[in-house]
Order: structure tokens, then C-alpha cells, then sequence
């Protein structure tokens, strides 16, 4: 056993489940309150350094270079090892525990707090709590990964760790937990809360121990000091009115603050963690003394030592320093802040309250009780956490003649919030990062939502009630299905499973005997509206593990329990997992037009110079027959960090390129309009293109395989094919073809065509075009035409695969699309129709290109094959990365 790791050894020892929990919450408790207390120490050396040397040496030196220089160092770490400590924390920590990927480890608590001592001890007028519930969070998740536990466990560990660090920054237990199930999981339950409750206690108690008494209120005052009368009611709710409205603007001030940074200085987060430094430290020099000491100006206001000027000034400055700190993206939280901003509200309505109370004879609450009770308000209206924000307030002061006027100005302040700005600050930071965190939803509730019809299979493996039990036997053996639908004319008659057939072999009946007389007929039904939590009804009343869905009596899918366990575990982890920021559109920086004579549009992306030539050939050649424009475009990708009508762009060798389609077009005489659009996503700046511009014809190339999981063509192609409402065609073409014309390295460009116009120079000369019917096949002989002038004399090979089972296959369709060419247009082009055997699609036609060597291949999807077997089984990437040849797939445009 001893060579087993320690950690494993002790996890061993702590068994069972229980008694773990309760080790970990300790543990996380006390590593959260040391970095806590090494937080503060930190920040209290650097800053009592940063004070004393500026009464040493002047003034406006010291602050503005402290803050400066600690400022860039702080930046750098965040920027370079852990982007994700910027700001507060609290949002991260939000996003994690809402199963959003965000980094949250031993790094990221080793960054935040040395940044976080660095950032805040230079003077920047942020505070240490919010950090200090981030690096609570993140030594609770690597405290998970050494005792690795259930994603739901860990979830609770990371939410106790960041409850602990507030206590701990607090020395407020009760405030810790209440942080835990109001702000962070929402979650009351017992194993929560038990959790919680330790972590933030354990904190706590080791945070005094230690020493780390953050705003240790019971020795300066006593409930002496504080005061309450009825008629100060109706000025603690102005108190809350006007903490609701302040704490309102204040949270759109954070957001205005973050979104200036990002578009009007663009530079590096060290960069600008620097100039925030640099520019706070002129604004504290310019203030009172006072100022220089962030927590010693909030002791200041609640011990009643300030004048009504002092609490003004402290007000207007603070909100400034708050904003200009807090949008450079430096380690510092919005607690100490709000709370400091609220003391200032708060003396001055008790001064104000005094003023008007006083010349009448009227006794009235001190302005210190007012101090008290405003930060509790205007740290609600923030936070939105009004439970919180009264406990935090009363568990530093233990005064309980703050409980009525916390408790009225904390509720007022949130409602009148709340209704000017909806939701919490940190909601509205993540949202401004492109993270929307919803709500969870209990399991019963994802199974009431979910229905059949999003979870169940389209496309179902059925038998024919005609089919023999000898044939059936055989569908069988050659599947791992356990049970299939029987059906007739596409209507569900019954199901057959493993079970019936070998009762079936007990009653010794014959081969021949047809399905639609053995078969169970009182089938077990689902219909697409079904919500899932019926569907897992039926499956347990009646013992089955399929379930037929149908629409009146036609089978449209069938669900299993292994789909519902797949989209339940989508919903959750998936869904709300989103990491990716919020898309902006595509922002066009170049372009071109030409006389718009054109009867319709055809889009040419091009991305390759070693393809560009050949997709551009086969587009004129399109166009010329249709009388088409070309619009032809070019995608430059930026990081979705950036938006794309911000951001700095070279277009030259982009440029180039297109100027060399301008010149090809000009020869062939087809009007072409460049572009070159800068976006987050090259799909999506396509589909813009296409909607913005009426394209009626998408050519582009396609590499013929993807290594992405779950994708049938590619991230781009797969998209286009789902998306794109126009004609769709993807080429991918043949080594030779690449290869014929090799671009210039020197200017990245492509050789123009060589002939005006354009002139058959591509060897394309033999087609292979496989029919089965339907609009995709009849829209690929439409486009044969045009395509065929690209080679040198031509011929046309139309074939069908029919299996070996068919005693003779069916022509009609063959025959039907010659008929179609001839009608198009006379053709110099030999076309002959002649239909192969094998036993799959992709099968017949990779044998017969390999055989007889076809230039081209052009895949017209049909309506039971090509295309819908593309999306569930993938035969145009099965034919495309197994032969030489050129690959043209067409797919027609998409009816709304």
C-alpha cells in the first residue's frame, strides 16, 4: 500500500464519503484563510511602504510611480500566465461553478495573489475581497483534482473554498455561507450547506487567529455609538433609493469603464494595468491625505471622525478611482469599493438627516449608523445579495441596532436596482465576455422540456412486412440491432425483435412465412411531442428499451434509453458549457464592384492560391453560361476576443490575390465584385455574404475528408451544407489539378488563364455523374453543361449502383436525365447511361473510377441517398478520400 501517492493513501484513510467532505471543507477552509491573511499582509506591507515613502519624498512622485510600476509587473502576470485573473474573480469563479471551462487551479490562486498584493498595495482603489474569493475557489479546485470526486462534489468544494475565502477577507462566517447559496449554486441543500458551513468557519476562526482582523469593527466601535429611532425610517428608505440608483449607475459605469479600455486603448493588460496606476496616483496626490490609505478612509467614515465635505469628496473620488482601476482589467475586486462607497452615501444622508431633525428639537440617528447601514445598501444594489450584504455588515459590527436599518435600506436599495438595471454585476461582466449563464434546471425539469422529436432518431432501420422470417433472420445476423419496426408503406404494423424470432423457431413455422403474420402488433408508441419524462415512463412500465415514434401511424424515429442518457447529459454539460464569447457580424474592409449585369450571383470564397484558379475557372464557366456576376470573397479570422470592425488587418497579399480573379475576369468578360471581410468565423462571414448579397450559386473548395469528430465535411463545409439557403457546390479537387497551377511564392498569386476567354484548359474530359433521383441529382444535370467546357472533348458516364439482390435495375431515372441534357442543350459531349453493381454506393462508384480512370465525379445528392446518407453515413467523404479524381458534391438551395 505504501507505494501508492500520498494523496491517494489519504483519501484511502478518510473513506467513506462523509468523512472526506468533512476533511476537505477543513482543509479548504484553512489554505483559503492563510491566503487570505497572506493577502492582506501583502497588500498592508506594500501600501504602508507606498504611504510612508510618500510623506519621505514628494508626493506626486511616489504615488503615480508606485502605481506605475506595480501596476505593469501586476499586469504582465496576469496577461502572461493567468489571462483568467483579471478583474474581480468572482465572475470566473461564477462561470466555473456553471460548468463553463475557465481555468481554475493552483496557477491561477499563485497569480491572482501576488498580482492581486502588487495591483492593490500600489494604491489602485480596488479591494482585496473579491481576490481573495477567487483564490479560495481555485485552491479548492486543485484540492479536487489531488482527491479527484463527482463533477457535482467538486462543484460544491469550489463554491465552499470561494465562501471561505469572503469569511476569511471578512471574518464573517455566516456571511460566507449566505455568499455560497444566494450568489454562487443557488443550492440548499444539506451536503451543500454542510460544506459551506465548515469551509467558511474554519476561515473565519484561523483569519482572527492569524490575525487578519480586515475591518474588525467591534473595538473602534460600540453599540454606544449607534442609534435608532422611528423617525429615522423614512431617511433610511432615501438611503435606499438613492444607494439603488447610485449602485445602478455604478454597475453600467464598470461596464462603460471595461468597454473604453477595450476600444479606445489598445495596448497590452500591462499596459494599461499601468496607466490606471499611474493616472490614480496623480488623482490620490491632489486629495486629502486620507485618501492614500483606502481601508483607513472607510474606518474614517464609520467611526463619525469625517466632516460632510470629507464624505462627499471620499464619494465622487472613490467612484472615479473605482472605475478608472477596475476596467484596466487589474487583479482587484468591487467589495471594499462598494462597501466604502456606501459608508460615504450613508454619512452623508445621516448628516443630511441631522441637519433637518436637529433646529426642530428631534432626536436622529448618528451619522455613523447611517455609514453602516449604506454599505449593506449600496453593497446590494452591486451585488444584488441582500442577505449578504446585511450579515456582512452585522457580523463585523455585531451591533444589533444596524439589523432594521440594514434590513431597510439593503431591500430597498436591491428593488430599486433591480428595476433600473436587472441582474447582478458579475452576470453582467461575464455577459460582456460572451458567457450567458443560464439558470439550472432541476432533472425533472430537462425531462419535461426535452421531447421525442429532439432526441429521437430520424433515421430508423426498418423491416418489410412482405420480408420473410428467412430474410428476416438474415437482417438480423448482418446487424447488432436487437429488434427492428416492421412497416408497410411507411406505416409502423408492428415490431420483431431477437425474442419473437426464436419463439418463432420453437413453433417450427416455415421460411416463407411474411412478417405481417408473426409480428407483435400492439406496438408500444411514442409520438414526437411526448416530453421525456413519458417516454421514460413507458420504458419502464412496459420492460422495452426502444421506442417506436410515430406521427399518426407513420414511423418518423425511434428513441432508446442510451439517446435519452446522451441528451440529458448534452443539456448539461454541453449547453451550459458554452465557452465560446458571444460572435459579432463580419466587417467588410475591402472591396470592389462591377456593373451589376448579371441575372443572378455566384460566391467564390477563395482561401488557397493553389486552388484559386481552377474554383475560379469553374465559376466563369458557370457564370458564363447563366449569366451570372461573380462575387468573389476573401475571410481574414481574428480572435473572437476582438471584435472584427476594431481590429488591424494586412490585406495585402489578400489583395493580390483577388486583383489576379479581377484580371482573369476581365479576359473572360464576367462581371466579378471583390471583398475581404474580417470575422470570428469564416462560415459565418460567408452566410452574411450570402444573404447581404442574393447569392444564388455557393462554389467553393473542399479538401475531401475531416479529421474534425462529428463533422461530415469540416467545421466550414458542414455549416455551409446546413445553413446556406442557396445552391451549394463543393469541389475538391485532384492532386494533378493542384498542381497544374503552382502559385507564385514571390507575390502569392496565381497565374491568370491562358486563353481569353476562357478556353478549355483543365483535363477534364471524361465525367462520371452517379442518379438516383430526386432535386440535388436534377440540379447537378443542370450544371453539367457548364462544367463539361472545361475539358477537351468530353464524355458523360450516367450511372446507378443496384444491388445484387435486384434481379434488374431501373433505368427510368437514367434515362430521364439524358432526356433532361438534350432538352438543356445540345451536347458535343459523348453521354452514355449505363448502371453498375455492388453492394454499397460509395463501394460501386470508388470501383468503377478506379477502373476506368474518371477525371470528374459529380455527386447529385438525392433524396434517399447521396446527401442524407452524407449527414448519417458520409459516402461523398468515403468516395472523395479514396480516388484521385476531382469531386464536385452539389446540394440545392434550401426552401424556407
Amino acid at each position: 500500500m505504501w507505494h501508492l501517492p500520498l494523496f491517494q493513501r489519504v483519501r484511502q484513510q478518510l473513506l467513506p464519503r462523509r468523512r472526506l467532505a468533512i476533511f476537505e471543507a477543513c482543509l479548504i477552509g484553512l489554505v483559503s484563510a492563510l491566503a487570505a491573511v497572506l493577502l492582506k499582509s501583502g497588500v498592508g506591507l506594500l501600501g504602508a511602504w507606498r504611504v510612508q515613502q510618500s510623506h519621505l519624498l514628494p508626493a506626486w512622485f511616489v504615488l503615480p510611480a508606485v502605481g506605475l510600476t506595480c501596476g505593469f509587473i501586476a499586469g504582465w502576470l496576469v496577461e502572461r500566465v493567468a489571462p483568467e485573473t483579471s478583474g474581480s474573480g468572482i465572475p470566473q469563479v461564477k462561470a466555473v461553478l456553471a460548468r463553463i471551462p475557465i481555468a481554475l487551479d493552483l496557477r491561477v490562486a499563485l497569480v491572482k495573489l501576488v498580482g492581486g498584493i502588487l495591483a492593490l498595495g500600489s494604491g489602485l482603489a480596488l479591494g482585496r475581497e473579491g481576490p481573495t474569493v477567487q483564490v479560495g475557489a481555485a485552491l479548492a479546485s486543485q484540492l479536487s483534482r489531488w482527491f479527484p470526486t463527482s463533477p457535482d462534489h467538486r462543484r460544491q468544494l469550489i463554491a465552499a473554498g470561494a465562501g471561505a475565502g469572503l469569511a476569511a477577507a471578512f471574518n464573517a462566517p455566516i456571511a460566507g455561507v449566505l455568499f455560497v447559496v444566494e450568489e454562487l449554486l443557488q443550492d440548499f441543500s444539506d451536503f451543500t450547506l454542510g460544506t459551506a458551513i465548515l469551509a467558511s468557519f474554519i476561515g473565519a476562526v484561523v483569519s482572527r487567529l492569524l490575525g487578519g482582523r480586515s475591518l474588525d469593527l467591534n473595538l473602534a466601535l460600540s453599540a454606544a455609538k449607534t442609534s435608532f429611532f422611528l423617525q429615522d425610517i423614512p431617511f433610511y428608505l432615501i438611503l435606499g433609493v438613492v444607494a439603488g440608483v447610485m449602485g445602478a449607475l455604478f454597475n453600467r459605469g464598470i461596464i462603460r469603464s471595461l468597454s473604453v479600455y477595450r476600444n479606445s486603448l489598445r495596448f497590452s493588460l500591462s499596459l494599461r494595468v499601468a496607466l490606471a496606476g499611474l493616472v490614480s496616483g496623480f488623482i490620490v496626490v491632489l486629495l486629502p491625505l486620507a485618501f492614500r490609505d483606502n481601508t483607513g478612509l472607510r474606518e474614517i467614515l464609520i467611526t463619525g471622525e469625517a466632516s460632510w465635505s470629507l464624505a462627499a469628496i471620499a464619494f465622487v473620488s472613490q467612484f472615479i478611482l473605482t472605475l478608472i482601476a477596475y476596467g484596466s482589467g487589474v487583479p482587484g475586486g468591487l467589495f471594499a469599493p462598494a462597501l466604502t462607497l456606501g459608508a460615504a452615501l450613508g454619512y452623508l444622508v445621516g448628516v443630511g438627516e441631522h441637519s433637518l431633525l436637529f433646529p426642530l428639537g428631534m432626536d436622529s440617528g448618528l451619522p455613523i449608523t447611517y455609514a453602516l447601514a449604506g454599505m449593506g445598501a449600496f453593497f446590494t444594489a452591486v451585488a444584488r445579495v441582500p442577505m449578504t450584504g446585511i450579515v456582512i455588515v452585522f457580523e463585523m459590527t455585531t451591533d444589533f441596532n444596524l439589523v432594521l436599518p440594514l434590513m431597510i435600506g439593503s431591500v430597498t436599495s436591491y428593488l430599486v436596482a433591480e428595476r433600473l438595471a436587472p441582474g447582478s454585476l458579475y452576470d453582467k461582466l461575464l455577459e460582456w465576455n460572451g458567457i450567458h449563464i443560464e439558470k439550472e434546471s432541476p432533472k425533472e425539469g430537462i425531462l419535461t422540456e426535452l421531447t421525442a422529436k429532439s432526441v429521437m432518431q430520424p433515421r430508423v432501420e426498418t423491416l418489410s412486412a412482405e420480408m420473410t422470417l428467412d430474410e428476416a433472420l438474415q437482417a438480423f445476423a448482418r446487424s447488432h440491432h436487437r429488434g427492428f419496426p416492421v412497416v408497410e408503406d411507411g406505416k409502423l404494423v408492428g415490431i420483431i425483435t431477437q425474442t419473437d424470432l426464436a419463439k418463432m423457431r420453437d413453433r417450427n413455422l416455415s421460411g416463407d412465412t411474411l412478417l405481417s403474420e408473426i409480428t407483435t402488433k400492439n406496438v408500444i408508441t411514442a409520438t414526437p411531442i411526448h416530453s421525456l419524462s413519458n417516454v421514460l415512463y413507458l420504458l419502464d412500465r412496459y420492460q422495452i428499451s426502444r421506442l417506436p415514434v410515430v406521427d399518426g401511424r407513420k414511423l418518423v424515429g425511434i428513441i432508446t434509453r442510451a439517446d435519452i442518457i446522451r441528451a440529458e447529459a448534452n443539456h448539461i454539460n454541453v449547453k451550459n458549457a458554452s465557452p465560446k464569447p458571444r460572435l459579432e457580424p463580419s466587417y467588410i474592409v475591402y472591396e470592389t464592384r462591377s456593373p451589376s449585369i448579371g441575372r443572378g450571383k455566384l460566391l467564390v470564397p477563395i482561401a488557397n492560391p493553389e486552388t484559386a484558379a481552377t474554383l475560379l475557372e469553374m465559376a466563369f464557366a458557370i457564370a458564363r453560361d447563366r449569366h451570372y456576376e461573380i462575387e468573389c470573397i476573401q475571410v481574414m479570422l481574428v480572435s473572437r476576443h476582438s471584435s472584427p470592425s476594431e481590429t488591424t488587418v494586412r490585406t495585402a497579399k489578400s489583395r493580390r490575390l483577388l486583383r489576379q480573379a479581377e484580371v482573369m475576369a476581365k479576359k473572360c468578360e464576367i462581371p466579378l465584385h471583390t471583398q475581404i471581410r474580417v470575422a470570428h468565423d469564416a462560415a459565418q462571414a460567408i452566410l452574411e455574404t450570402i444573404n447581404e448579397e442574393h447569392i444564388d450559386i455557393l462554389l467553393m473548395g473542399w479538401k475531401g475528408n475531416t479529421s474534425t469528430p462529428g463533422k461530415v465535411f469540416g467545421n466550414i463545409v458542414d455549416t455551409l451544407i446546413k445553413q446556406a439557403i442557396c445552391d451549394v457546390v463543393l469541389v475538391k479537387l485532384a492532386a494533378s489539378v493542384e498542381t497544374k497551377r503552382q502559385p507564385d511564392k514571390k507575390n502569392n498569386s496565381f497565374p491568370p488563364s491562358p486563353h481569353p476567354p476562357l478556353s478549355p484548359s483543365l483535363h477534364f474530359n471524361s465525367w462520371l455523374v452517379p442518379m438516383a433521383g430526386g432535386p440535388n441529382a436534377s440540379l447537378a444535370i443542370k450544371l453539367l453543361p457548364a462544367l463539361v467546357t472545361l475539358g477537351k472533348d468530353p464524355k458523360i458516364r450516367l450511372t446507378r449502383v443496384f444491388k445484387p439482390s435486384e434481379l434488374e435495375p431501373d433505368m427510368t431515372i437514367l434515362e430521364e436525365s439524358i432526356r433532361q441534357l438534350i432538352r438543356r442543350r445540345k451536347l458535343s459531349s459523348t453521354v452514355t447511361a449505363e448502371p453498375v453493381q455492388a453492394e454499397s454506393v460509395s463501394e460501386g462508384i470508388i470501383n468503377l473510377v478506379k477502373t476506368e480512370g474518371y477525371d470528374v465525379v459529380v455527386l447529385g445528392a438525392s433524396r434517399e441517398g447521396m446527401l442524407q446518407q452524407a449527414v448519417k453515413g458520409n459516402i461523398p467523404e468515403a468516395i472523395a478520400s479514396s480516388v484521385e479524381s476531382t469531386v464536385i458534391l452539389v446540394r440545392g438551395a434550401i426552401k424556407n
